[in-house]
């Protein structure tokens, strides 16, 4: 069965259950602190776990991009090495919302392996929850034992523990037992000495878990603690790559045709041949799942960078690059032209990868470029390092810093030394590394305890695009404590004036009243699951009091400038650049805006004019604000809304237009485009291959922008001694400064020339060598001139030149070659030796080096002590 019928056998299966099929979710998480990326077929849908949402249906079923590379759940290392553990996978899910629950799962997940799937029975094992004796203390799952036995023999019923058939979302967050089906794919002669039951999660390739079905009852609390559920919940993850190894028949997933594909490309581009070598397999295992979790994510909108989520991106990248560059040989650019093949294949089931295939294919390609540039780079500093090396074994501390500074990979360093006969010392190395992973962790540490609910099932509504003030009760609230920010509360109400930071747009911030005066800061307003969630130093002082919540009007006023000039500017942008302009990222702040946007050259001054007058002209027009809540998605497509890759929409939307701008956004704006003011491009740049950035202010920026060129003006107008026409005066100056510049540099290259011949009859011998230290009035070029045209005149020539200007002194030596050759002098060693003296240092190549330095009270003892070297 191909894989593309594999997942839609699924779906339709769940569909005839009356589940409603979804499409996957974006990998790069928006509003939950806990997650980077979606690692689980459950985590897009924990707000209906939590209960701070409903969704339209209690039966939904899909297929998910899932990442598993940071925290909890980390397979990286795994890729490639074994034949079954991915960066990216697919997780076929289906999920009840306190509607079915065990008896039902387990006989659906049954049909459909055996009856639809065709599996063989006598392949497959299950799991049951043994129990717990610790603190949890959980009996047995009997109740999925007695459903199990009904249909497999008790012999094929296996018990795990906790470590197995206890699924968890985190430390804290729902919970339950769960039933794994694992299944036995080795050869007959291969039972027949070892019972597959005695392989169920031993890690052996060929007997592998598909499918979990966890039965989600309990909530676990911040102090570990286990409370039961409201309702009862199912949600289960069958891993898709598995399922089409066994469906097809094959030893490993990278055996399917999920993967066949890319291996074949890969095989043709450099030259090998899969299944030939181990060391070549991996590396094309690798590469070949790299591709696919770095192109679904640039798909998603995370792009490579050096922070967070980006940082995952580029290091998985870059892992797949360092096994090209190492196995196979390829130096230059090629994984990017592994992304044709990934968008053929997967495009129909997830059309992101066909539509943004240029943009995928230029990110990556420039990524290659660069960190290929870095590995030649650290080369050449590892070559340093072995060079100045004493014994066989080279420094942990060296191989980390050349690790952590350059991202130059420790294997790639182990492998290169153990070429050169020299041993790379892994317990230092790993010492620097964990230091460093105990920094990040510090920085980053966070604890955060349960909620304290004051108020039972309440119901939490934003009615902030009508209203800056409400009356409000405080329903729960919690402490975060973290080293960055320190002791936090986190506040929840029963409504909210207060925008929840979303859609590039900042949290709103404020103050809660109440009747007494007392006041709490609101510091920031956060989504997390569909909770708004509010930042503050302090409690209030009565927990149960009515609160008047108040946002900062002007911080919101002004933000809202920013983000309506955002739809403006992405208009703009497509009416100048072309319809291909998609936005690829927003953040918009109350001072300024930046918008990301794929564009594949530099905008040039005139179109950004074009662009700057097209968004004014729709300011001057003002627009007023057509705002639609409650739209169908299907209908809001149709009238013409533009929907951004990346973003996770509901079922119904809310459309923002202005005139021809129509965007679904859930963001806030200014009631008229006239109350924006002026806009005003301030920067325009790169952020990777395929991707521009702009950023622009509006309004009281605008104002202080013109504010402060203005002052600028007339100050240097004041210079100009008031000049009518102040650009021609500057331009007066200029040219009169280029004059004047090359008039120096002509009486400093005469000066130069007289200077060569009094210095040649000041050389005096000593030991056969032509010696000479003075103290000279040239710059740092004429010296260097100075320095080689008396080499090539004269032999066995040693030059030591001083110059000092306030409190900086510059030294000069330049030895002749034959010296250097002969009698192993070193320019650059006696720099670095002399610049000692002046409270400096430098360096340079054996026959002519500088240094400068802060104390030019030492330039006549470095002179005195030059002769030194020669005596």
């Amino acid at each position: 069965m191909k894989s593309q019928d594999v997942r839609s056998t699924y779906l339709r299966f769940f569909e005839d259950k009356k589940h409603s099929i979804v499409p996957s979710a974006p990998m790069v998480l928006k509003d939950d602190p806990t997650l980077m990326f979606v690692n689980s077929g459950m985590a897009p849908f924990k707000e209906y776990f939590l209960g701070n949402a409903k969704p339209k249906n209690t039966r939904l079923t899909d297929s998910q991009k899932c990442l598993r590379v940071s925290g909890k759940h980390n397979d990286l290392e795994e890729v490639g090495y074994d034949t079954y553990h991915h960066t990216l996978f697919e997780m076929l899910g289906n999920w009840s919302f306190g509607d079915y629950f065990k008896k039902e799962a387990i006989a659906w997940a049954w049909e459909l392996l055996i009856d639809v799937y065709k599996i063989d029975p006598d392949i497959l094992y299950v799991t049951v929850f043994e129990g717990s004796n610790d603190g949890d203390a959980l009996e047995m799952d009997q109740e999925a034992y007695d459903l199990w036995k009904e249909i497999i023999p008790e012999d094929r019923i296996l018990m795990g523990d906790k470590k197995d058939n206890f699924w968890e979302m985190g430390d804290q967050g729902p919970c339950g037992p769960c039933s794994e089906i694992h299944v036995d794919i080795r050869t007959p002669e291969e039972k027949v000495l070892v019972s597959g039951k005695d392989l169920v999660n031993q890690d052996h390739p060929q007997v592998v878990e598909i499918w979990n079905l966890v039965f989600m009852q309990y909530n676990r609390k911040a102090n570990g603690s286990l409370e039961v559920l409201p309702n009862k919940h199912i949600d289960t993850g069958m891993g898709f790559e598995r399922l089409c190894m066994v469906l097809q028949d094959v030893k490993s997933n990278y055996d399917t045709d999920v993967f066949t594909p890319i291996i074949r490309e890969i095989e043709t581009i450099t030259d090998t041949e899969y299944g030939k070598d181990a060391e070549i397999d991996i590396a094309i295992r690798v590469i070949s799942d790299h591709v696919r979790a770095v192109a679904f994510s640039i798909a998603d909108g995370q792009l490579p960078s050096n922070t967070g989520a980006g940082y995952v991106i580029r290091r998985i990248l870059r892992r797949a690059i360092r096994y090209g560059f190492t196995f196979l040989d390829k130096k230059e650019p090629f994984i990017y032209r592994l992304v044709s093949v990934l968008s053929k294949k997967m495009g129909d089931a997830f059309p992101e990868i066909k539509s943004q295939r240029q943009l995928i294919e230029n990110v990556i390609k420039e990524e290659e470029t660069s960190f290929l540039r870095t590995l030649d780079q650290g080369l050449v500093l590892l070559d340093r390092i072995i060079e100045t090396t004493k014994g066989k074994e080279v420094s942990g501390d060296k191989a980390f810093q050349l690790y952590d500074t350059y991202g130059f990979p420790i294997d790639l360093t182990a492998l290169i030394l153990s070429e050169k006969g020299l041993e790379l010392d892994e317990k230092g190395f790993n010492e620097e590394l964990q230091k460093q992973k105990q920094r990040s962790r510090a920085a980053s540490e966070m604890s955060t305890e349960d909620w304290i609910i004051l108020i039972e099932d309440a119901v939490e509504e934003f009615v902030g695009y009508d209203h800056l003030e409400a009356q409000v009760k405080l329903t729960r609230y919690r402490k975060v404590t973290s080293k960055k920010e320190g002791e936090m509360y986190q506040l929840v109400f029963n409504l909210t004036p207060f925008y929840a930071e979303g859609g590039g747009q900042v949290g709103d911030k404020g103050y809660l009243e109440d009747a007494k005066g007392d006041v709490v800061y609101i510091l920031d307003t956060k989504k997390e699951n569909n909770v708004i969630i509010h930042f503050s130093k302090n409690l209030p002082s009565n927990l149960n009091a009515a609160f008047t919540a108040a946002v900062d009007t002007k911080q919101r006023s002004r933000t809202e400038c920013n983000h309506t000039a955002t739809h403006l500017l992405h208009q703009g942008l497509r009416e100048v650049l072309g319809l291909h302009v998609e936005q690829k990222g927003s953040a918009v702040h109350s001072k300024y805006l930046r918008f990301d946007f794929s564009h594949f050259s530099k905008v040039t001054p005139e179109q950004l004019r074009d662009v700057e007058d097209f968004v004014n002209a729709r300011i001057e027009g003002k627009l007023d604000l057509e705002e639609h809540r409650s739209v169908p998605m299907e209908k809001a497509l149709e009238q013409g809304a533009v929907a951004l890759f990346g973003e996770k929409y509901g079922d119904t939307v809310r459309t923002i237009r202005f005139g021809q701008s129509m965007e679904l956004c859930g963001g806030t704006h200014v009631k008229n485009t006239a109350d924006i003011w002026h806009f005003k491009i301030v920067s325009e740049g790169a952020v990777a291959s395929g991707i521009r950035r702009i950023e622009a202010i509006t309004n009281d920026a605008v104002k202080d922008f013109y504010s402060e060129n203005n002052r600028a003006f007339f100050e240097m107008k004041d210079l100009l001694n008031n000049a009518k026409k102040p650009v021609k005066a500057l331009e007066s100056l200029k040219d009169e400064n280029t004059a004047l510049k090359k008039q120096i540099e002509s009486l400093l290259k005469d000066k130069a020339k007289n200077l060569k011949g009094e210095l040649a009859n000041e050389l005096t011998e000593i030991n056969g060598i032509q010696f000479l230290a003075k103290k000279i009035d040239l710059d740092a070029s004429g010296i260097k001139d100075v320095a080689f045209e008396l080499g090539s005149k004269h032999k066995n020539l040693f030059l030591l030149f001083a110059t000092a200007e306030a409190d900086k002194a510059m030294l000069t030596c330049y030895i002749s070659k034959e010296l250097v050759k002969e009698r192993n002098l070193n320019a650059g060693q006696v720099v670095r030796e002399l610049g000692k003296l002046i409270q400096g240092g430098g360096g340079g190549q054996p026959f002519f080096a500088t240094a400068g330095g802060k104390n030019p009270a030492g330039i006549e003892q470095a002179l005195y002590q030059a002769k030194n070297y020669i005596q």
